[in-house]
């Protein structure tokens, strides 16, 4: 039980770090030479990484900004993946990293407890605990953003639709972690909630 319970504390350590790891804002500033948190949004993410860089260099925009979204999704994923196949854990600690890696982008030790807005880093351990609920949210977060051009929209119906998908395509599962990234997710995006209200979000084009 001892070496149980160091196992999962150094799982959720290393979890945490790595997740708190700026990616978009390391990229952007190595490769372009911008600080991201200072223009734009503000976010760390791929979007604003992409919105950013494209003032002055579109190519390098589309591949730090693509790059960004691939490190941001597996930093969790790959822990997680890991835990799941490689070490005998508890299904208990395999949601505890799914929502830590969310945590750790959102609130960056790295950041001052700054950070992203969690969309990539939680399709990326959804997709290790709710692969078929993944892809119905990557499928209506392709679509809405597609039609509507604005990331944030896009996001937060993918979101919602990931949580609603899982009562039923996944009943018998625990929800309640899924209803916390739900909730880190959704009050980071309170600002572009604002704005979208407003009519004043920006679009991605």
């Amino acid at each position: 039980m001892e070496n149980i319970a160091q196992t999962n504390l150094i799982l959720y350590i290393v979890t945490y770090l790595i997740a708190s790891i700026p990616f978009g804002l390391i990229l952007a500033k190595v490769f372009a030479g911008v600080n991201i948190q200072n223009s734009g949004s503000g976010n760390i993410g791929a979007t604003n990484v992409l919105r950013v860089v494209k003032e002055t260099d579109p190519k390098l925009a589309k591949k730090l900004g693509a790059i960004t979204l691939i490190l941001d999704a597996l930093k969790g994923a790959v822990i997680l993946l890991i835990a799941k196949y490689f070490m005998e854990v508890p299904e208990s600690t395999l949601w505890a990293i799914f929502v830590l890696a969310v945590i750790g982008h959102i609130f960056s030790i790295f950041l001052m407890f700054e950070g992203g807005k969690g969309v990539a880093t939680g399709l990326g351990v959804s997709f290790v605990m709710l692969p078929i609920e993944s892809l119905i949210a990557l499928a209506v977060w392709f679509i809405v953003g597609k039609v509507l051009k604005v990331s944030s929209l896009s996001s937060l119906i993918a979101l919602l639709s990931l949580f609603a998908s899982s009562f039923y395509i996944s009943p018998d599962i625990t929800h309640v972690p899924i209803g916390l990234i739900t909730f880190f997710i959704i009050y980071k995006h309170i600002p572009n909630i604002e704005r979208i209200i407003r009519g004043q979000e920006q679009k991605v084009i």
